[in-house]
């Protein structure tokens, strides 16, 4: 689908954009996932990723989430106001299928855009 893409301007690259979101953060979470959420001033939204490897031990499967999360969040990318997240996870989410990691994080998008927009 075309305007579907994962440009760098749609990541968040640089310790200094982390450290905005990570001072002053809204959290959403589940079993799985966190993720803290600030307005930006752009106008659109930002992901950036923070998989621990403290969390995740074996690299295959941090790539793995982190691919999901990537996709998930370009799919999901129009619909979402101009807000920075960083994503984490828990050690329960290397246990999920890739299904079930899309739809938890679906779910995800769809309560923080809900309780956002209020």
């Amino acid at each position: 689908m075309p305007g579907q893409t994962f440009p760098r301007s749609l990541r968040m690259l640089t310790a200094s954009q982390y450290s905005h979101v990570f001072s002053d953060a809204r959290r959403f979470g589940n079993k799985s996932f966190t993720l803290l959420v600030r307005k930006n001033e752009l106008s659109h939204p930002r992901l950036g990723l923070a998989i621990a490897k403290k969390n995740v031990k074996h690299a295959v499967d941090r790539n793995r989430i982190k691919r999901l999360l990537r996709e998930s969040f370009r799919k999901r990318q129009h619909l979402l106001p101009p807000i920075d997240i960083i994503a984490m996870c828990r050690p329960s989410a290397i246990q999920l299928s890739n299904a079930q990691i899309l739809e938890q994080l679906e779910q995800q998008w769809r309560y923080m855009q809900k309780k956002l927009s209020s």
